[in-house]
């Protein structure tokens, strides 16, 4: 029996021997679902992470996109102004030519006023003298030739007048000679 009590003692090592590799099998397992567990919540902390990743690229490239679209917009913008003040500048000196034309020509028509003032008191109005002097007699001229325009524009008429009532006396005293001469 006392074999059987070794086989026993035997067995009932082995038995906890097995159990004790049960429990550490079974620790085993549980440490392996946990490890299983976080490498789900891994892999689902990178796709989320991947669709975040995605997110930020696409958002970078739209920014990218956007900033070229605003430097070439400045770049325009930078070009035109050039232009306009170019143009600006080109406007104020023509302006400002304009404006020296001006003041040049009034210089100088004040200075031809001034002179004529000074011919004017000087009695070198000489010329003036005559040319008012034409004027005046060619108005009188005018109005002279419009009153025998006038005189002679009558007398036409009084002329052409006669002559009317000649024809037409003419022509009743043909016609009452032709009368009596048919009856």
């Amino acid at each position: 029996m006392e074999d059987s009590g070794t086989i026993l003692l035997q067995i009932s090592c082995l038995k906890d021997m097995l159990d004790q590799v049960n429990e550490e099998i079974e620790a085993n397992i549980q440490i392996t679902r946990e490890i299983e567990s976080e490498i789900v919540r891994c892999t689902e902390f990178e796709a989320a992470l991947s669709i975040r990743e995605s997110q930020l690229t696409k958002s970078l490239y739209i920014s990218h996109f956007e900033i070229d679209g605003f430097l070439s917009v400045a770049a325009d913008s930078r070009n035109s102004l050039k232009r306009l003040e170019e143009e600006l500048g080109c406007l104020r000196s023509k302006r400002d030519e304009t404006l020296k034309r001006i003041e040049n020509k009034r210089e100088e028509f004040t200075k031809m006023c001034l002179e004529f003032q000074r011919d004017i008191e000087n009695g070198d109005n000489s010329e003036l003298v005559t040319l008012l002097s034409e004027k005046e007699l060619l108005k009188n001229e005018i109005h002279l030739l419009e009153k025998k325009n006038n005189a002679l524009s009558n007398s036409m008429s009084a002329f052409a007048e006669e002559i009317l009532e000649d024809l037409y006396t003419s022509n009743a005293g043909s016609t009452m000679k032709a009368a009596s001469l048919i009856s």
